[in-house]
């Protein structure tokens, strides 16, 4: 893993990473389990993948498809928090807030509106729509369906995008290992309501590992959890990931991160760790 050579009109931060291969349906069992082992995670790590047709969606081996009406965080909550694979096309959501991130619904003027949240979510129609013209989405047109499953079945070979929930100490390791080799700074925003723009809509459309906090919609129907936060990134970072976590680990630097004492002289542990 390496990086490419600054240039005089190139910062450390937009420095591209090599990173290396996508990995199959029989490294995920090996992969998921590394992750497991060094950050403790409790939410299973997920794949999600976007299909231009519905039959190459519902090809998938033992898919559910929903009978109901849900938001897109309770099918990534199926799959996260009960280990299922499913697959929807946009009459399966329950609106065009949904849709829309994935590609599924068109950014038409009605929806860049935002006239659905003012006065609910913000205080003036101004305010709404500039929050709906600043989520990521992946382009309309392209998808018909979409499919999330857990990284451990390899049934999505390979998924566009992995998700990897988390509390924020297991989430910093987490960034620190993508860091380890082929630093970049990562910067990621947060558009506050539909989180899920920063989370799945950015790295879809980014092809970028992409840092949110969950939102309100996504903790009181997707299950996330008060402390969890997500990480969405393609599946060649996991890899990377991985090998940076194996790297701090033999520093001393992992999960649990021992709290040191407010009041102890911090002299001997800074020297261990930061030289």
């Amino acid at each position: 893993m390496t990086t490419q050579e600054s240039t005089d009109n190139t910062t450390a931060s937009e420095q591209q990473v090599t990173i290396g291969p996508v990995p199959r349906g029989e490294d995920w069992p090996g992969l998921v389990d590394s992750l497991n082992r060094l950050l403790r995670l409790r939410t299973t790590p997920i794949g999600m993948s976007m299909f231009a047709t519905v039959e190459e969606m519902e090809a998938i081996p033992r898919i559910r498809r929903p009978k109901d009406i849900h938001t897109t965080d309770q099918i990534v909550g199926m799959a996260s928090r009960l280990n299922w694979t499913v697959g929807i096309t946009n009459d399966d959501l329950v609106g065009p807030q949904c849709g829309a991130v994935i590609g599924l619904h068109p950014r038409d003027d009605d929806w860049l509106s935002g006239d659905k949240m003012a006065g609910v979510w913000f205080e003036t129609i101004e305010d709404s729509s500039a929050h709906q013209h600043a989520m990521h989405t992946v382009p309309f047109g392209k998808y018909q369906a979409m499919a999330v499953s857990p990284l451990v079945a390899g049934r999505l070979d390979p998924p566009d995008i992995c998700m990897i929930y988390a509390n924020p100490a297991q989430m910093i390791l987490l960034i620190n290992g993508l860091q380890w080799s082929g630093y970049k700074n990562f910067e990621w925003g947060c558009v506050g309501e539909s989180a899920c723009a920063d989370s799945w809509g950015r790295a879809l459309s980014t092809g970028e590992p992409s840092l949110s906090i969950p939102c309100f919609a996504e903790r009181r129907y997707g299950g996330v959890q008060d402390d969890e936060l997500l990480m969405a990134m393609p599946p060649q970072f996991v890899p990377k990931a991985i090998a940076g976590l194996q790297a701090l680990s033999g520093n001393g630097l992992r999960y649990p991160i021992p709290n040191y004492g407010v009041q102890q002289d911090a002299r001997a542990g800074l020297g261990v760790s930061y030289g």
